[in-house]
């Protein structure tokens, strides 16, 4: 039985259903603001994160469920995989991206044609055989796909085979082993390449017709994409189901979020939302601008259902600066500064009034703002983070980021930044040369005692929504009547609530059994 309590929710209090939930980045943000929210989420390690903090969740893949399973569900969230997009404009990131786009077209199409027809049977029967169509081609891609992972996975341990056998008979030929290595090296293309010895130059010509074989399977492999295609068109197709469905109730609200590369989907996704009588809103978000102690840019898509006039929503207010380059809380280094992000108003609407935003929040502030809360977030002398990254597209140049500025964007390699004392390649003394996981989310905006568990926390923190952020965008989409200050009492202490929680029970993810009783079921 889920924890969530059976009661109404009043006008003030929301149903929240997200839809790959992660560790909870979301949804700590909304129980800070008096929401409750349940969670659909596969992966093991954040339902095991999920499960220390309390948070209600069902613990599988997506497409498992239906829209229809959760009729109580007053708000739909979610962040879908899409890595794939994120080399979106070359090759197999492009591709993936067109291809979701049809499909988004497909579907528009089919919601726009019935829109007025008379038989809301007959109009739903036809939208969902649009995606029941759908969901068959991208069923026997993936079923495609896995096959074609297999036999490339045998061509790999083949070419691997002959590879090793090359190298022994080119020892064997009186090469040393250093020369057999540089000359596995440089191959380029071994089926051109003829040698005294007949064994050798079968063993090139074996190897060159595995590599050709091989860059078939990719080739097609990257044609078929893979199954980040079909989840990231779910949260689409539980609006539309929820919306169109004789007999169920559209959403209140929608908020979805993800990386950049992700916003023509949102901007298509607005479209279809459009034609279903939502309010809508896509907006770049620079995390700093927000609060959060961190530079990270992040593509939105936020909805109402119609109210008077349809009006596109506003956009989310930002209440920090930008950061730029070389600027600390005391002002810009004496090289000047170079803008990593656009540069914005320097002044923030505000009633009738205009009011300059706050200065960001440096690591150093967030961390120690944090410690109270935490003995896992530690005291440090001023640091300098070098990055696990190259930058300009230079391995060997590791990005850095001083003390009293925002971080660079938390990854999933967080744990590999190292931690040095500022302005020098010297590691911090007594363990303080990585970030623990607690830090690490801190730097995310998650409370300094959430209980992170499972495998992979950094990836788990990397991957996960900046709670302050979500904050901040639920309370637009949610409480859209505040005034300046209500509003500004609201994200106070809720800011306040975020740093300050912690978990208060443990909440075992439920499976499809769960939704006997649950209260977002109806069952």
């Amino acid at each position: 039985m889920s924890h969530i309590e059976m009661e109404r929710s009043s006008p003030a209090k929301f149903r929240i259903l997200d839809l790959f939930a992660g560790p909870g980045g979301l949804d700590v943000a909304a129980h800070v603001l008096g929401h409750e929210v349940t969670g659909i989420e596969w992966d093991a390690g954040a339902c095991a994160t999920r499960a220390k903090a309390g948070m209600d969740t069902f613990q599988g893949d997506v497409r498992q469920y239906r829209a229809a399973f959760f009729p109580h569900a007053q708000v739909l969230t979610g962040g879908p995989p899409c890595q794939t997009f994120t080399v979106a404009g070359h090759g197999a990131g492009r591709r993936a991206l067109d291809d979701v786009l049809r499909y988004i077209d497909r579907l528009h199409r089919a919601v726009r044609n019935t829109a007025d027809a008379p038989d809301p049977l007959s109009a739903w029967m036809h939208v969902f055989r649009t995606w029941r169509q759908i969901h068959e081609e991208l069923r026997r891609k993936e079923v495609e796909a896995r096959a074609l992972k297999a036999e490339k996975r045998a061509v790999e341990q083949s070419r691997t085979e002959k590879r090793k056998a090359i190298r022994k008979r080119l020892e064997e030929l009186g090469n040393s082993a250093e020369e057999a290595k540089r000359f596995l090296k440089e191959l380029k293309a071994p089926q051109t390449l003829e040698f005294p010895d007949a064994g050798l130059t079968c063993l090139l010509k074996e190897f060159g017709d595995l590599d050709g074989v091989l860059e078939k399977l990719k080739a097609r492999l990257e044609e078929l994409g893979d199954e980040r295609t079909g989840l990231v068109l779910q949260p689409l197709w539980w609006i539309i189901e929820r919306s169109r469905r004789p007999g169920a109730t559209a959403y209140e609200a929608v908020v979805l979020e993800q990386v950049p590369a992700v916003m023509r989907v949102w901007e298509e996704y607005a479209a279809v939302l459009d034609t279903l009588e939502y309010r809508t809103a896509t907006q770049f978000l620079h995390t700093e601008a927000f609060g959060v102690p961190q530079t990270r840019r992040r593509a939105v898509l936020i909805a109402r259902l119609g109210r008077a006039g349809r009006d596109p929503l506003p956009q989310v207010r930002e209440t920090h600066e930008p950061y730029h380059r070389g600027v600390s809380r005391s002002g810009p280094s004496k090289a000047g500064h170079t803008d990593t992000l656009p540069l914005e108003s320097s002044e923030i609407e505000n009633g009738g009034t205009r009011r300059k935003p706050e200065k960001w929040v440096s690591m150093e502030t967030a961390l120690k703002a944090a410690r109270p809360f935490s003995d896992k977030v530690r005291p440090r002398p001023p640091f300098t983070v070098v990055s696990n990254y190259g930058t300009g597209g230079v391995p060997e140049a590791r990005g850095r980021r001083d003390h009293d500025t925002p971080s660079a964007t938390i990854t999933g390699k967080v744990s590999r930044n190292r931690v040095v004392h500022k302005g020098t390649d010297k590691d911090l003394d007594d363990d303080l040369a990585r970030f623990n996981g607690a830090e690490a989310g801190v730097l995310q905006t998650f409370p300094a005692a959430y209980p992170w568990d499972g495998n992979d926390v950094s990836q788990q923190i990397g991957n996960a929504v900046p709670p302050r952020l979500a904050l901040h965008v639920l309370r637009h989409v949610l409480d859209p009547e505040l005034d300046e200050d209500e509003v500004a009492a609201r994200l106070d202490q809720g800011v306040k609530d975020l740093v300050a929680w912690k978990p208060e029970r443990t909440v075992e993810p439920l499976g499809h059994r769960g939704l006997k009783g649950h209260p977002l079921t109806g069952r």
